[in-house]
């Protein structure tokens, strides 16, 4: 039994389920595929040059009080970035690369808490950094495979699998063709993965 969880790293509510995905999952014994990829180019076929946040004035409004509300219940530190959205392409660079590793849960809360609770700039080579040793990795050696040609094609076919999978936004949950949409939707993927 698994749910695959497709994510973006620019993408505000996937950060609250990427904080709480793994211990949910494990509880009803669903294993958890991490799956990055890059909303830019699904954006861009509904002729977005931006996120919807910033497009529609009271839809980024509604959607920012919300994540309030919702890291308040979820006691996670919110702070709105200075910069929205941020580029999370190496980083998804390196989790695709790399998403069977067991550290790639904390990498990917590391990132989340960078750009959503700290204000950092998650497309810096140096931020990726500092998430890759809070998750016990020698950064260097992950950030030179994150460059290379192989990661670069995986995490393009990824988002392209997640085109053709009728993804649309992120957080989106898998389970097999069944495709949950949002934060709010984590548990009804994994009451589905349990069927």
């Amino acid at each position: 039994m698994k749910v695959e969880f497709w994510f973006e790293f620019a993408s505000t509510y996937s950060y609250p389920a990427a904080m709480r995905i793994e211990a949910l999952a494990a509880n009803r014994g669903v294993q958890v595929v991490w799956r990055p990829f890059l909303l830019g180019p699904i954006f861009q076929q509904q002729g977005w040059n931006d996120s919807p946040f910033n497009i529609y004035e009271a839809k980024g409004r509604y959607m920012w009080r919300d994540m309030e509300r919702i890291c308040e219940s979820q006691n996670l530190p919110l702070r709105r970035p200075s910069k929205f959205p941020r580029n999370g392409l190496l980083a998804a660079r390196i989790v695709c690369a790399h998403s069977e590793e067991p550290w790639v849960p904390e990498f990917v809360r590391s990132v989340y808490r960078a750009n959503f609770a700290n204000d950092a700039e998650i497309s810096s080579p140096e931020i990726v950094e500092q998430c890759l040793t809070q998750a016990g990795q020698d950064a260097a050696t992950l950030l030179t495979t994150a460059q290379t040609q192989t990661a670069k094609e995986k995490l393009k076919a990824q988002t392209t699998e997640a085109m053709e999978r009728g993804i649309f936004g992120a957080p989106s949950f898998t389970v097999g063709r069944e495709l949950f949409w949002g934060n709010d939707r984590l548990e009804d993927a994994l009451a589905w993965a349990l069927r």
